[in-house]
Order: structure tokens, then C-alpha cells, then sequence
């Protein structure tokens, strides 16, 4: 690692330390000579048997002290021993670049971008249906008030001249790996969170095009050319910001949000913005007279954690742009499931064929992720259930012998209907059964499977 970043950050660490500040130390440059009995604190040891005599050409290197060595300061010897980690502030990594890239209205350009007859008017990707819910919308349609998972009757009601497209996965999931293509020119870190977004570590990237801000707009030119449809853009250090950055000036926009610029930036943003602040966590932290990201500062780690938990300290962090996540090429799947809305509410007692229907479909899905990953097992069984009144709630077991069939799956989903304690007048509008809970298998079960 090179000398003087380290020195230069350290310089920041210990300015303030009295016991640093203080202490008498012998002097430097010209009047520390080769005479000097006192050998200097940050230099060299001289020989035992006589003094370092004026080099015979005059040069600097007779004069004063010799260049100073890291390994004698207490602090600076750390980096010397590779435990810089131990220093507060300090990184021996270099300084992370990471982009956070989102379609612009993917589903609905996409379809605008294919029958030309949709573009510039109000377009709705949903199913029409008193139970559908709004997929994607265009930037006409979000004009008044449009947005995506909403109900499709009320977008209806919002925008009466919207188009409603259905639906069409497999040309949005043909355009996402075109998408992808334009990724892996520039670097194999890709992280996919959704068939329209993705970060991407470009801290050493395949090209070299000068900075993370020229690599971005390459990708973005790149897919304007080669899929005909926009994206948007943030550049930060880290997944958090690149993500905020990326909202920031959209649509077919960028944002670049430096390391010096992140304090400023992120003070007056409201914590609505933060990711896992919903409306129930923002009116909670409205109560203790929070609402934007210096509010939570000035409340402090500790007390956050006391109201809120581990999930307390995090929000303080993300207040101050901290994020330690890594962009990770495959994320580890938390669960597989299916679900269903009904065309009409139904009670409690009538869900079995539908739970079971459900947890074949999900079982298929498990099936394919122990192909590619056998060494992990779904030792939970999920049931999700909504409430006509829109009330979401869950039921789980997690077992000593994880199901191994989908019969056994789907005996257990249906099971836990026995611990929702509602009444039984209680309609509900949706159903999932799903397997969570992913662990390696014990040795007794892997036993099992290698002498099957």
C-alpha cells in the first residue's frame, strides 16, 4: 500500500490525541544533524559505533534526519503489521465504486417501445379485473397518479382513458438479459434485484474508461442504442447511495453522489426514503419528532437501538451513508413460494385446494434450486394470507425432518391454517404456500440421500 494515502489519513486520526499532540520530540530537519547524540523518533537507527556522517556531495541525504520509517510511530506501525483495519476510518481497501442502474418504466416502454400506436399516451401492464394489480405504468399514465402494485380498478379510476396491456414476461425477460449483455462488458460484479434493475462494482472494471460516471453513461448510451428504452443511473461508494442517487434524476438520468458530498446530501432527505422505512416506521419515528435523516442523527445509534433494535442502529447508519454490503453475483435465495388473489373473498375453510395447488407450484420451483444448489434444504413451510380488509399475515413451522415430497409440503401448509386465530366469519382475497429456511442438510439426511 502506498506510503503516503496512509500517512495522509492518519494525520486526520490522531490530530486530536493530546498524548500525540504534546510530547516532546526531538527536533527535525536542519538542527537534528549527524551530530546529534539523540537519535531522531522517526528515523532510522544509526550504527552502534558511530554517528551517520554528511553524505560528500552535499545532497539531503547528509543533512538533518533521514526520511522517517512508518515502522517506528505506534500508531503508523499497525499498517506496517496489516491490521489497519483496527484504525477507525482507515481502509485498505481503495475507495468502492459502485452503480445502481433502473429501467426507466420498463414493462410499459417496453410495450410502448413495440406497437407504436402506445406511445405518448397513459399505458397500464396489467390485467384488467377487479382483483389485478398494476405491473408497470408509463410516465403518462404516472402523470395522474398511476403507479406500480396498485390496484388496477383504482388505476382505472385515476386514469379512464389509460391502455391496459397485459403482461408479457417473456419479451421483458428476453430484454433483461440484453440488458445484462451491456453489464458484463464493463465488469462481472452484477448484482440483479429485479428483471429492470441491478448494482454493478465497476471499482476494477474490464474497461477502463476513465471513471465510474463515464462508465455509466457508456452503459446507458449502449442500451439507448441497442434496445431502443432509457435507464437511469446513480454512481456512489456505496449499494445504499447509488440506489438513492440513482431516483434522483430519472427518468434517463444520472447522479453522482462523492464521498465529500454524502453528509450534505443525505441531511435533509426525508427517512421515507431510506430503504425498510414504510408509512407504520415513518409515523413511528414521526412520534419521536424524526423525519429526516439529521433528525435520526441527533437522536443517536443508542437510542435508536433501544426503541427499534438492531434495525435502530442500521437506520443511524444509513443516516450517515454508511453501508457495508457487497455486490454479490448470486444471491442467496430466503424462499420460493406462490400465491393467488381470488376473484372473490373466501373463507378460512375453503382455501385447501387452493393452498395445494399453490404449494405444487412452489414445490416445482424448490426443485430447481436443489438442482443447482443440492447443498441446501428448505427446512420451513410458509403460509401467507390476506385479509379482505388488505390484513397480511403468516403462519410458519420450521420441522426436525424438512418435507420431502410435495404432499408433505402441502399437508403442512394447509395444517397451519389451524394457528390463524380470527374469526370465522374472516374472508380472504390471498393465499401463498411457500418453503423458507434454506440450510445445508445434516449429516443423518445427506447419509440418506447418497445411499437412496
Amino acid at each position: 500500500m502506498p506510503a503516503t494515502p496512509a500517512r495522509r489519513q492518519l494525520g486526520r486520526q490522531t490530530r486530536g490525541r493530546p498524548a500525540l499532540r504534546n510530547r516532546q520530540r526531538p527536533a527535525h530537519g536542519p538542527s537534528c544533524t549527524a551530530g546529534d547524540d539523540r537519535r531522531p523518533r522517526f528515523g532510522p537507527r544509526p550504527p552502534r559505533t558511530a554517528h551517520r556522517a554528511p553524505a560528500a556531495n552535499g545532497s539531503r541525504a547528509g543533512q538533518g534526519c533521514p526520511r522517517p520509517r512508518l515502522r517506528r510511530h505506534p500508531v503508523l506501525a499497525l499498517i506496517a503489521r496489516r491490521d489497519i483495519r483496527r484504525i477507525p476510518g482507515v481502509s485498505e481497501a481503495p475507495q468502492r465504486k459502485i452503480i445502481h442502474v433502473d429501467m426507466d418504466a420498463f414493462y410499459a416502454s417496453v410495450e410502448q417501445r413495440d406497437d407504436p400506436a402506445l406511445r405518448g399516451k397513459p399505458v397500464v401492464v396489467a390485467w384488467r379485473g377487479a382483483r389485478s394489480v398494476v405491473c408497470a405504468a408509463s410516465y403518462e399514465a404516472r402523470v395522474f397518479g398511476v403507479r406500480s402494485a396498485m390496484p388496477a380498478v383504482r388505476a382505472e379510476r385515476l386514469c379512464p382513458d389509460a391502455i391496459f396491456v397485459p403482461p408479457d414476461f417473456v419479451r421483458y425477460k428476453a430484454v433483461s438479459k440484453q440488458v445484462r449483455g451491456i453489464f458484463e462488458r464493463h465488469t462481472d460484479l452484477i448484482e440483479p434485484l429485479s428483471l429492470d434493475e441491478a448494482y454493478l462494482d465497476v471499482t476494477a472494471p474490464k474497461q477502463d474508461l476513465g471513471s465510474a460516471t463515464a462508465i455509466a453513461t457508456n452503459i446507458r448510451d449502449a442500451i439507448r442504442e441497442e434496445t431502443q428504452l432509457t435507464a437511469s443511473a446513480g454512481i456512489a461508494p456505496n449499494k445504499f447511495l447509488a440506489k438513492i442517487a440513482s431516483d434522483w434524476n430519472k427518468p434517463d438520468g444520472q447522479f453522482v453522489l462523492k464521498p465529500a458530498m454524502v453528509d450534505a446530501f443525505l441531511a435533509p432527505l426525508a427517512v421515507g426514503k431510506l430503504p425498510g422505512v414504510g408509512k407504520v416506521m415513518e409515523g413511528k419515528l414521526a412520534e419521536l419528532g424524526i423525519a429526516s435523516c439529521a433528525d435520526l442523527r441527533g437522536l443517536g445509534a443508542e437510542a435508536l437501538e433501544q426503541r427499534f433494535g438492531r434495525w435502530g442502529r442500521r437506520l443511524h447508519e444509513l443516516s450517515q451513508g454508511i453501508d457495508e454490503r457487497q455486490v454479490q453475483r448470486e444471491r442467496p435465495t430466503l424462499q420460493i413460494s406462490a400465491e393467488d388473489t381470488f376473484e372473490r373473498d373466501l373463507p378460512l375453510a375453503e382455501l385447501e385446494p387452493h393452498i395445494r395447488r399453490l404449494a405444487a407450484k412452489a414445490w416445482a420451483g424448490y426443485l430447481r434450486e436443489r438442482q443447482q444448489h443440492p447443498d441446501r434444504i428448505a427446512r420451513t413451510v410458509v403460509l401467507k394470507l390476506k385479509t379482505s380488509d388488505f390484513r397480511t399475515l403468516t403462519r410458519s413451522l420450521t420441522t426436525a425432518d424438512p418435507p420431502t415430497s410435495e404432499l408433505a409440503f402441502a399437508d403442512i401448509a394447509c395444517a397451519l391454517r389451524e394457528r390463524v386465530e380470527l374469526p370465522a366469519r374472516t374472508l380472504y382475497r390471498l393465499v401463498g404456500a411457500g418453503l423458507a429456511g434454506f440450510a445445508a442438510p445434516d449429516g443423518a439426511r445427506a447419509q440418506d440421500d447418497l445411499f437412496a
